[in-house]
């Protein structure tokens, strides 16, 4: 790797992590935010219960305000990638624990470490179809996770009244300043203790579908209120 790219990951990683941090804390200030939802997830943590929040990486900047909700400190994998050593720092700032891994580097290793960690907080996030994609196509590890971690499943629908969209795989989303935020929490899904190949895909599959017609549902709900 060049001089000039270890400087730049050097500086990222050190010097601009605390400055970025304030930087998205006061732009994520000039957000209206309004949460749907949170009443049953924080009653199931507060009866001793485990959630695993899923979401589509197209929208986990909305992760931002998680930590802020439930005051506690969730879990979540970010990949093993030198953008992910500055990814992780954010969002230990922000609150989260992060845990290095993907499914295609250090996933085992990475999903055991998950496991006990929301063992041990109660509360994880799972980005369901990062790093690469496809997008809107949940992956294995969500169920796995769950099961491993004796976890319900709830998904989080972040939708943006007003968003950047990027050119990126999963056609990345960021709300513009001052726009409207939903983060609803979804249905909750229970995952058995035991759970054959069928019913494994037929549970994955049922969430996927739900995510996305939940996500549809928020999106359109702008244009009914405008």
């Amino acid at each position: 790797m060049s001089a000039s790219k270890e400087i730049k990951y050097f500086l990222l990683n050190t010097c601009f992590t605390s400055i970025i941090f304030c930087l998205l804390d006061l732009y994520t200030k000039t957000l209206r935010v309004k949460f749907e939802g949170t009443e049953k997830v924080q009653k199931h943590l507060e009866n001793g219960g485990r959630v695993i929040i899923s979401s589509w990486h197209q929208r986990f900047f909305g992760g931002f305000f998680i930590p802020r909700i439930f005051k506690w400190s969730p879990c979540i994998m970010i990949s093993q990638s030198r953008d992910g050593d500055f990814i992780s720092r954010v969002v230990q700032h922000i609150g989260w624990i992060p845990v290095r891994g993907s499914s295609s580097r250090g996933g085992r290793v990475a999903l055991r470490l998950l496991v006990e960690g929301v063992n041990e907080n109660h509360i994880g996030g799972h980005i369901v179809d990062g790093p690469t994609g496809p997008p809107c196509v949940i992956k294995p590890g969500l169920i796995s996770l769950a099961q491993n971690a004796n976890a319900v499943i709830c998904p989080g629908i972040v939708s943006y009244g007003n968003a950047w969209i990027f050119n990126s795989w999963d056609h990345f989303m960021v709300p513009k300043p001052f726009s409207r935020v939903l983060f609803r929490f979804g249905a909750i899904f229970t995952v058995p203790e035991t759970i054959n190949d069928d019913q494994f895909e037929s549970l994955r599959k049922k969430i996927e579908d739900e995510m996305i017609k939940e996500y549809k549902a928020a999106d359109e709900s702008w244009n009914r209120k405008n």
